[in-house]
Formats: C-alpha cells, sequence, structure tokens
C-alpha cells in the first residue's frame, strides 16, 4: 500500500493550471480554484492559472508553451474532457503528448465510481508527457478536481510517496531528448 517516507525531503513541483470554458472567468473558476487551493496547501507552487475557451488549437498551443517553459514541471487543465462537440481537450492534450499515462485515466475512473457510480463511464480524464513535463486533464466539476488531486495527483507528485511517485522521474522524461 502506498504511504509517505517522512524521512524524505518534500520536493515542491511548479504547476500550471489551465481551465477550459466558453463561458467561466476568473472569478466564477471553482475548479481552476479547486486546484490552486490544493497545490498551495500542498506546499507546491502555481506557475501559471489560464482560462481557455474551448478551442483545440488554442489549448494545444498553450499546452506546448507550457512544456518549452522551464519554470513549469506539471500542467493541471480542467473542464473540455466529456462527449459534448465542445468537448476538446483531450484531443488537445493528445496532440501535444509523446506517451500517454493511460492508468491515469483508469485509476481516475476508478476513484470516480467510488464518487458518483457509472456516470464516471462519462468522464475522459487523461494524463500524458511532453517535453519532460506531466500534463493531466480532469473534467470541469469542482468534484471531480477534489477527487483527482486527492486522490492520485497529491501522491504522485510528492517526492515522499512510497513505493513510486512522478517527481522522482523528473529528471528521466525527457532523456530521449539529450540522446544524439
Amino acid at each position: 500500500m502506498s504511504r509517505i517516507d517522512e524521512s524524505a525531503e518534500f520536493i515542491p513541483v511548479r504547476i500550471a493550471v489551465l481551465t477550459v470554458s466558453d463561458t467561466r472567468s476568473l472569478a466564477e473558476d471553482r475548479s481552476g480554484q479547486v486546484l490552486v487551493d490544493r497545490i498551495e496547501a500542498a506546499g507546491h507552487q502555481v506557475a501559471a492559472r489560464e482560462i481557455l475557451p474551448d478551442e483545440r488549437d488554442q489549448i494545444a498551443a498553450q499546452l506546448r508553451a507550457w512544456c518549452a517553459a522551464p519554470e513549469i514541471d506539471v500542467v493541471i487543465s480542467t473542464g473540455g474532457t466529456g462527449l459534448t462537440g465542445r468537448d476538446v481537450t483531450v484531443e488537445a492534450h493528445r496532440d501535444v503528448y509523446e506517451k500517454e499515462i493511460d492508468a491515469f485515466g483508469t485509476v481516475f475512473t476508478i476513484v470516480s465510481m467510488q464518487k458518483i457510480g457509472t456516470s464516471a463511464v462519462q468522464s475522459r480524464a487523461t494524463g500524458g508527457v511532453a517535453q519532460g513535463t506531466y500534463l493531466f486533464a480532469l473534467p470541469g466539476s469542482p468534484g471531480a478536481c477534489k477527487d483527482a488531486w486527492d486522490e492520485i495527483l497529491a501522491r504522485q507528485l510528492d517526492y515522499r510517496h512510497r513505493p513510486c511517485n512522478f517527481v522522482e522521474i523528473f529528471p528521466r522524461l525527457a532523456e530521449n531528448q539529450r540522446r544524439k
């Protein structure tokens, strides 16, 4: 079972938060704020925060820009993961991914099933890696953001989490780009 190794030093991670919505402003962005509050409470840094409309090219361009920014380690987006015609966040993420973290969506579904039952089948939460940066796409509900952070990301973005975590392999994420 997972645990926190209290003898290991905590390593703060720099995280960008992207809200995808055609209608929300920063003042109305409850899901983005849930993430910001949890990121900061965990001891990590919010490195950037933006709101973009449900436009695949704009979302992908922002993800690419943040992946290229050395001051950002992780990008978490919220919104646009559903099944409607305007829900294009997952496609934008996959346009950027070099590798998909297949199990992220599966584990998110398991967590969601415990909270919302079979309605979890409507989420397309996803995770991946690009240019040494982790990217995660979460549904736009505050509850889904709480669940994803509390049950998955808070642990995997904590270097002290055992038996393994995302932070400990940061140095190796882009090793294929260093090889010539």
